[in-house]
Parts: structure tokens; sequence; C-alpha cells
């Protein structure tokens, strides 16, 4: 095996401490719906779907609630005045900093379990991307991936940052991708989760969001009717069925956090039109060569029941990037399991970094 693949793949045994984490047991979809029905109520795993499904993202590892809830996360939204806009960001600890880019369709709120444990070790800033979440975009501002890393800059320069550990997923790891290769001293180290990659960008599971957006009728065809029924939005055709792992996310909580920004005026709605129509270009087309001189430390963690992006791409970005840490699968996690499973998330941020 080569060095810098440091941990199991998923044909191999994990050790106890890995089977804590949850995502990471060899269970079959039905056995994890007996387990969570309250088959093994005891357990680890049980503790997490029953706290989830009382509103809150739960520790795979403890089952505890998120103490981040929304009315938290929305008190401690700051706003920094920028010639892009006004950047909706949200920041908790001190010292070194860490950015965290969220996904598609989806804002910092996606990151609150990964803050409220790395605080103690990192200055967490979580902005919300030009054209989602409460980011207000200047007028004529472009939404694509390269205004975004523009915009980071001048974000992090605004706040004192000089560089940053970063954390993201989706469309926010083309964005750091981007940050990592045209701004490689602001960079400390990466940690991706599933997300485009040069020979998947945009994925073809998101070129019919797009032509929606082009007619003007994604917001009415997909987010306003989830907003208004959240059963909808968990099911098979909802935001929840093809992007999260257990069928109780996203809690309504998340879906008002989330959609009730584009959603609810003529300013949100053009702004997450113009954020999608930015995603048709290959904003990535020929980064592979800076990749591979990336001299940041590269962990990718990557969920396999993952239906967007392509299953080849977390091996495709261990060969490209070149200080990669090797990659670590979640078997059966989705899209956005960072935020259903922030323990996970912390115990790889904490390794790279090498603290806690």
């Amino acid at each position: 095996m080569n060095s810098r693949r440091d941990t199991p793949h998923a044909a191999e045994t994990p050790s106890p401490e890995r089977t804590a984490n949850g995502p990471v047991l060899r269970l079959h979809r039905r056995e994890f719906v007996t387990l969570a029905a309250g088959a093994l109520a005891g357990s680890v795993l049980a503790g997490c779907s029953a706290q989830a499904s009382r509103g809150g993202v739960a520790s795979p590892m403890t089952g505890e609630r998120e103490t981040l809830d929304a009315a938290a996360f929305r008190a401690s939204r700051r706003y920094a005045q920028t010639r892009f806009g006004r950047i909706a960001y949200v920041e908790r600890g001190t010292g070194d900093a860490a950015l965290f880019l969220h996904g598609f369709p989806l804002n910092n709120f996606q990151w609150r379990g990964a803050i409220e444990r790395l605080s103690p070790h990192r200055r967490c800033v979580a902005p919300d991307f030009l054209g989602l979440g409460y980011t207000e975009v200047a007028e004529g501002q472009s939404c694509a991936p390269d205004a975004q890393v523009a915009m980071l800059v001048t974000l992090l320069d605004q706040l004192s940052i000089r560089s940053v550990d970063v954390i993201a997923n989706d469309s926010g790891g083309a964005v750091a991708q981007l940050l990592v290769t045209r701004h490689p001293d602001r960079v400390r180290t990466l940690l991706l989760t599933n997300c485009d990659t040069e020979k998947d960008c945009p994925p073809p599971a998101i070129l019919p969001v797009i032509e929606m957006a082009r007619a003007d009728k994604y917001v009415d065809t997909w987010l306003a009717p989830w907003l208004a029924d959240k059963v909808l939005a968990r099911s098979e055709k909802g935001l929840g069925g093809m992007t999260y792992t257990h069928s109780n996310n996203p809690t309504d909580e998340a879906l008002d956090y989330y959609l009730t920004p584009l959603v609810s005026t003529p300013r949100g709605r053009a702004q997450v039109n113009a954020y999608t129509l930015a995603l048709e270009r290959n904003a990535l087309a020929g980064i592979e060569p800076a990749l591979k001189r990336c001299t940041a430390p590269t962990r990718i963690l990557w969920g396999t029941g993952d239906t967007i992006f392509s299953p080849e791409s977390p091996d495709y970005l261990d060969r490209t990037f070149g200080a990669s840490r090797g990659v670590r699968r979640v078997p059966g996690a989705k899209l956005f399991f960072p935020e259903e499973f922030p323990d996970l998330i912390a115990e790889e941020a904490r390794g790279l970094w090498g603290v806690g």
C-alpha cells in the first residue's frame, strides 16, 4: 500500500474506533433502517437517528444533539461589506483559521456540527457563497466559481486572515481547488468531501437543474415545493432522497434555513438562478497540472452512496493532488453526509491538522 494512503478502503475491515463513527459500519440499507427504527435502540447509530429526527444533527459517535441550532446560528451571523456584495458569514473560535465551503443549494448552516466540534482548535469561518444563503450579491456581480474565489480572498483580507485550513463539499470543493491553485500561500491544508473534479464539472446530474434555471423554473419546480412540503423534500424525489444518507434529513429546521432566502424574495430567486447558471461552464478545465504541483496536504473523504458525482473521482483526486494524504471512503453516505456526520469531519480535520 502506498504510504500516503494511510486509512482502510471500503473493502478492508475497519477498526473498532472507525466502526464507532457510524457511517463506516458495513450495513445494507434495510439493516440500517431496522436499527434506526429501534431494534437496537441503545446502540450509537440508533441514538444518532433518534436525535436527528428530533430536529438536530446528531453525532455518530455519541448521539448528542448539536448545540448550534438555527436560532443560535442565525444570532451569530455577521456581514462583510465588499465590492462583491454583503457577504454573510459565521465565525466561531480563535487561533489559526479554518474556512468552510458549503454545497449547492445549501449555505453555511451545513457546517454547524463541524464548527461546534472544531472551534476549540481553529477560528472557524463559514461564509455563504455569492448567490446562496443570506449573502446579498451586488448588482451585476457574477456568481461563477472564479468570482467566489476572489470574494473569499477579499473576505479573508477583511478578517485579517492570512492562511486557512479549507474544508469543502460539493460545488464548494471546486472553489477550494481554484483557491489552492491560484492562491497557494493562502491554503495550509485541504479536506475535500464529495465534489467536482476536472473530469466531472459539472456532473451530468446537475444539467437538468441548469436547464430549469435557464427557463426560470428551478425555484418554482423544486425549491419552493420543498420548502412548503417538508415530507416531499425528504422523499426520493426531494433534496433529502437525492443527497442525504438518512431519510429523516434534512430536518424541517435545516430546510427552512437553506431554502427560505432563495424562495422568499425576488432577489433571492434571481441570485440562486445566477449561481445555478454559473455552474454550466467547467470551472476546473485545465487545472490538473496545478493540482499536481500543490504542496498543501490534502485529504479526501468520500461517501460511496453519492449519485451526483462519479465514484472514480476520489481516486482521481488522490492521484492528482501533489500532497495527497489518501482517501477514506464512507460506505453508503450520500453527497451531503458532512452535515449528518460532523464527528467524522472533525476526526479527519484534527488528524490532518495534527491537533486534538
